[in-house]
């Protein structure tokens, strides 16, 4: 029998599930882990990144817009310690991602070794799967329940390698699973159910349909339903996408990352459809006496959020698809035109704050320059701050553009990292990286992963020298303003030094000559755009009848829904 190194084993078992990428950083510990990368180096994409955190990321990244297994590495001690970030993300959004950690060799273990840690009570809280390899031969085993685990519960599976385990040679004879995986049948809603809450959607004068991500694939069955109940679309942060942003119906999001119209329509419903979501802010949004129908295949997530009235454990696709079965056409609605006019003058006031030429620059030109360069299947890897607002009201995604962020657990500096997760598993594809200042000098120096793997990310840096999001905060608190001041930096300039294509932006015209360059670019760039430190229009507190709220937030056009209902 023809013998293989352990690691070597381990390794064609993750090819064997689909995975072409792996993310990590070396250490003592993993060497035979990276001797396998060596050996396997025609079969799996091994990216170097300058941070284990980074890797983690761009493992979740990759994950979040494949829907399939991501992978990431670190060695014993801090490059271990480092992977958490990225991890809690992959747990809290719900997305399979596997990591191998590296461990002092048996000899050494429970001796206080160098750079030994007992890492399986660390790793405990964040993932799905976690053990100890404790022999040569089981590593391939272990690797394969780790990955079936992943994807049965939809979260991270954490395996530790002693390093001498990696090096000994086993027979090369394990078979995966691989070839078995089948995805789980979406589950039927039961028929009384579905009369049920027909009738409550019937009877509401005010219906919403509200989508998270449970709902992907259904864009078709979801647009049908809407026309057919005459009701307005909402959808969380991860949901954006879903629906296009175009559909007159769909509203945005409620909450602080939101549109107007989401958050008016959201406050103003008296029946809603949760369909697929566990967004986490229900109760602040949807009046409390709303009927409530909640659909999920996971049934601990019924009443989480808001009081339920019906509950049902199905697949979203398929109970919308029943919905429309059993219901029938109803008349369009006051509540359904005054919504549709409330989008249209939401977007009326975006397009004209568009076209603004100013020095520094307002955001949304900054916005519509993407959105013009941006191809119809573009990725937006967009970070977390006043940039994930403006990416939920501004990017658009009509066409099968991919919006991720990190949505629950909102970890700064997600957006280089899971640009280059999206660009090595789309080399093909246009993606975008969109950040913040603060956000970008977290984890900037990875610029070089771009540069080292010729990756032409488009990195777009939002400079307004501030902590925006937490300042609004502070304000709202009416606390002093602590903490939140950053210092300017030509983070172009930086960019190019470090081997990329760099502009720092400060006016339109700068930001057209920029965007125009980039277009023909064929490396990674770095757009440093130079933004005025204005806050984005608080949705969730509007004041639209006062005239100092209007001076700060130029909400002149703007129309409160409750005027627009009226007529």
């Amino acid at each position: 029998m023809t013998k293989i190194n352990a690691s070597d084993a381990m390794l064609k078992v993750i090819e064997d599930w689909g995975v072409k990428n792996i993310y990590g950083l070396p250490g003592g510990s993993i060497d035979s882990t990276m001797n396998a990368l060596y050996n396997r180096r025609d079969t799996l994409n091994y990216i170097q990144v300058r941070h284990e955190e980074v890797g983690a990321l761009a493992a979740v990244g990759e994950a979040k817009v494949t829907g399939e297994i991501g992978v990431t590495f670190g060695s014993a001690g801090p490059g271990a310690v480092h992977l958490l970030n990225g991890l809690y993300d992959a747990q809290y959004d719900h997305v399979p991602v596997l990591a191998l950690v590296g461990q002092v060799p048996t000899s050494a273990m429970n001796t206080n070794y160098f750079q030994e840690l007992n890492e399986n009570p660390m790793f405990a809280d964040v993932s799905v799967y976690n053990r100890t390899v404790m022999t040569a031969e089981q590593m391939p085993a272990v690797v394969d329940e780790a990955i079936r685990q992943a994807y049965a519960k939809r979260g991270v599976a954490v395996i530790t390698i002693p390093k001498d385990l990696g090096w000994q040679e086993i027979e090369d004879n394990y078979v995966s699973s691989a070839n078995l995986y089948q995805k789980p049948l979406p589950l039927e809603p039961a028929a009384e159910k579905i009369q049920e809450a027909w009738k409550i959607l019937k009877e509401a004068k005010r219906p919403l349909i509200y989508i998270g991500q449970g709902t992907r694939g259904a864009r078709k069955e979801i647009l049908e339903l809407s026309k057919m109940l005459h009701a307005p679309i909402l959808s969380s942060a991860l949901g954006k996408g879903i629906i296009p942003d175009n559909a007159p119906a769909y509203m945005g999001s409620a909450g602080r990352v939101a549109s107007k119209p989401g958050v008016e329509i959201a406050s103003n419903t008296d029946a809603v459809l949760f369909l697929g979501s566990d967004m986490p802010f229900q109760s602040f949004f949807i009046p409390k006496d709303a009927k409530y129908v909640q659909v999920d295949i996971d049934g601990t997530k019924f009443g989480r959020r808001h009081q339920v009235d019906l509950a049902i454990l199905a697949d979203a696709k398929l109970t919308i698809k029943k919905l429309m079965e059993v219901g029938e056409q109803l008349p369009e609605t006051n509540w359904y035109r005054a919504a549709l006019a409330d989008k249209e003058n939401w977007v009326e006031w975006l397009e004209k704050r568009s076209v603004i030429d100013s020095s520094p620059l307002e955001v949304e030109p900054v916005f519509k320059a993407i959105n013009d360069m941006a191809t119809d299947d573009a990725i937006f890897q967009v970070d977390v701050g006043n940039v994930t607002i403006d990416g939920m009201r501004l990017l658009d995604t009509s066409k099968d553009q991919k919006f991720t962020t990190s949505g629950w657990y909102a970890t700064m500096g997600y957006a280089l990292p899971a640009a280059i997760g999206a660009k090595a598993q789309y080399p093909d594809r246009q993606v975008w990286s969109i950040s913040g200042d603060g956000a970008w000098a977290m984890v900037m120096p990875d610029i070089l992963t771009q540069v080292k793997y010729n990756l032409p990310i488009i990195n777009v840096v939002l400079t307004n020298k501030s902590l925006g999001f937490i300042e609004a905060e502070q304000d709202d608190a009416k606390q002093p303003n602590s903490g939140i001041d950053l210092i300017g930096a030509n983070f172009g300039a930086s960019a190019a030094a470090l081997g990329a294509l760099g502009f720092d932006v400060n006016n339109l015209s700068e930001l057209n000559e920029a965007f125009a360059k980039a277009k023909e670019a064929n490396r990674p760039m770095v757009i440093n755009v130079n933004i005025f430190d204005h806050r984005p229009l608080p949705v969730e507190q509007l004041q639209l009848d006062s005239a100092e709220f209007e001076k700060e937030y130029q909400t002149q056009g703007l129309i409160p829904f409750s005027k627009l209902i009226q007529e």
